[in-house]
């Protein structure tokens, strides 16, 4: 059978025991060799057709801040990436573990490329990434959500990979990360740093981090001279409802507080 149908058909794996325990314990999971090489490819080829071999050259996403050039993935639209996207589901269900047996909706996905930091470019995203939870920006209503960050290249610490603050899913909500001034949350909330900070990972093509929306991660600049290129999927439970927050990830248009994320067409139910 050809890669690319072998791809279609097996997109990717589902996440192991060891995988389960380490992601419940620490709020974050490394799963190596997670998706399959050709459909790792086709990401890439799809990511430089749309942004440029620059990682720079699509219009602006609306997310002009300095961790990456963001540009919305589409990934339902495109048939082997939406298979990929369903068994990701499957695993952020096992993840997630509500004892009620509760499902995962698709909350949206994009394209990540972190910028070298010596070049100048359109669209910011040549910046370190600061550390910051993800859970206030969503404008959801309860924890559960989580994201997959996918290598689409081999990555080491010197292209500004994740490092993450194991055990901090524990602790709450810290605020927005646009409230803390010169600082991060590690200068906010010094408690935190006490939990002490992974090594920045290393990633194959293929290796995914899978971290909770409470989960505090940071990472440093790109110090090569090409993209860090990277394409997240994010999920949430299948209950989770809008707060009546601005979001920045959907349209409120037409809502109402506390509806449901339940539109089938935006949000449809992975697992």
């Amino acid at each position: 059978m050809p890669d690319a149908a072998v791809a279609a058909a097996n997109p990717c794996r589902l996440v192991s025991e060891a995988e389960i325990a380490h992601y419940r314990q620490h709020g974050w999971a490394k799963l190596d060799g997670f998706v399959a090489p050709a459909l790792v490819a086709e990401l890439l080829a799809v990511a430089r057709r749309r942004m440029g071999e620059d990682g720079d050259s699509n219009e602006a996403y609306g997310l002009n801040q300095p961790y990456f050039n963001a540009e919305y993935g589409a990934g339902l639209a495109n048939p082997p990436v939406r298979r990929l996207i369903e068994e990701i589901g499957k695993s952020a269900k096992a993840l997630m573990n509500r004892r009620s047996g509760m499902g995962v909706r698709y909350f949206t996905d994009f394209y990540a490329p972190k910028l070298p930091s010596s070049k100048k470019t359109k669209n910011a995203g040549n910046g370190p990434t600061a550390f910051h939870q993800d859970f206030i920006t969503f404008a959801v209503d309860r924890t559960g959500g989580m994201t997959f960050w996918i290598a689409l290249e081999d990555y080491g610490p010197e292209f500004g990979t994740m490092s993450f603050v194991s055990g901090s899913h524990r602790m709450g909500v810290f605020g927005s990360y646009h409230t803390y001034g010169e600082g991060d949350l590690l200068d906010v909330f010094p408690e935190v740093r006490e939990l002490g900070v992974s090594e920045p990972m290393r990633y194959r093509a293929g290796d995914v981090t899978v971290h909770s929306h409470l989960t505090v991660h940071g990472a440093g600049a790109n110090l090569t001279d090409r993209p860090r290129w990277a394409y997240l999927v994010l999920t949430q439970p299948a209950d989770v409802c809008w707060n009546g927050a601005p979001p920045e990830a959907f349209d409120t248009t037409g809502m109402k507080v506390n509806q449901r994320l339940d539109d089938e067409e935006r949000f449809p139910l992975l697992a």
